[in-house]
């Protein structure tokens, strides 16, 4: 509903009665600042210095140069995860894991699966609000290395175009769980078969205009590839039990899972430290790839997360945030799935009893 619609149906119910004038002034204040608010830069001397100050922030702010003259609006349009239907979170298998198994009290991904390039890159979203389909596409590419042995980068592209509206608004956003259903039942193509639409990623000042969803093509841009024969498939589409051991346990066993969380304004901000709320308003769902997790020497538990907004954002494009208390919701929508041997009958005979993948 705009603005002016708005200012209408409120003066309408005012002189019916129906609302008392002190509300009226409230909303429409409210849709005033809304504007004023989205218009604003996201990136603020003010907050930057309050976090920097902070006796308990636990982490360092700065002006990154990311978003560097991008608008409140802007920086929104990045978040794009929807939050996942409640009849989707009773039907969808959790996985737990046992509490008897012993886990490292620090673990990197990027080490312990260092063979792995996939795992350490830190690759940019642009202008779209994909990141739903980054933390799935990322984090499947990486499991096919680290159960298969295959360093492969898989099409971001593919599951943003061509999922459609089953997995929700393609840039204006989608739904994580939706995304690895995708990836169960259509699979997605090579980075090299389908390469990112936006690989311009924010080069210029705003990253303006923000780009519609790319249009699904089902070809290969190298004429000598097919299709159908670049699809990698997930083995299933699950979520991860929200306590803490289980979300390790997943992550030691099988590699990086997506997760989703609350984004505040002052994360925009975030340069190194282990970040947890302190000032600004909620903006919008983000979903990332979870790698690892550790304690600082202060005795901080936290989770290791690489984030898609290129290496001038953060620390280097990774960001640590508080682990065990489940900041912002980190905890609470952990979502993954293993690879499939499907259409990789070249380099695997299949699957043996005791589930582990055969090598022609």
């Amino acid at each position: 509903m705009g603005f002016n619609t708005r200012v209408f149906l409120l003066t309408y119910l005012f002189l019916l009665g129906t609302i008392s004038p002190s509300y009226s002034e409230q909303v429409l204040a409210e849709d005033a600042h809304s504007k004023l608010k989205l218009s604003s830069q996201i990136l603020q001397d003010s907050i930057v210095k309050e976090i920097n100050e902070h006796p308990n922030a636990g982490w360092q702010a700065s002006m990154n140069l990311r978003f560097s003259n991008f608008t409140v609006g802007e920086f929104k349009r990045l978040l794009g995860v929807k939050p996942t239907p409640h009849r989707e979170l009773r039907k969808t298998p959790t996985v737990t894991h046992s509490p008897s198994l012993k886990l490292p009290a620090q673990f990197d991904a990027r080490t312990a699966w260092s063979q792995c390039s996939t795992i350490g890159r830190i690759l940019d979203q642009g202008h779209c609000g994909s990141c739903w389909a980054f933390g799935a596409v990322e984090s499947l590419s990486d499991r096919f290395c680290i159960h298969f042995g295959m360093n492969i980068s898989l099409s971001v592209n593919d599951l943003l175009a061509c999922c459609g509206f089953m997995c929700g608004g393609g840039c204006d956003g989608g739904y994580p769980i939706y995304a690895w259903r995708y990836l169960m039942n259509h699979g997605v193509v090579t980075e090299e078969c389908d390469p990112y639409f936006d690989d311009t990623g924010c080069s210029h000042p705003g990253c303006e205009p923000a780009y519609p969803t790319p249009k699904c093509v089902r070809k290969c841009v190298n004429g000598n590839q097919m299709w159908r024969a670049s699809k990698h498939y997930s083995l299933s589409a699950y979520r991860v039990d929200s306590n803490p051991h289980n979300i390790m346990a997943e992550v030691y066993k099988n590699g990086p899972v997506e997760v989703s969380f609350s984004v505040y304004e002052d994360f925009a901000h975030y340069k190194s430290g282990v970040y947890k709320h302190v000032t600004g308003d909620m903006l919008g769902g983000h979903a990332v790839k979870l790698i690892g997790w550790g304690t600082t020497d202060d005795g901080e538990d936290y989770w290791l997360i690489g984030n898609q907004w290129n290496r001038s954002w953060g620390d280097d494009g990774y960001f640590m945030i508080r682990r065990g208390t489940n900041e912002c919701g980190i905890e609470e929508d952990v979502v993954a799935g293993l690879p499939s041997s499907k259409n990789l009958v070249r380099e695997f005979a299949g699957v043996a009893d005791d589930g582990s993948y055969l090598s022609i």
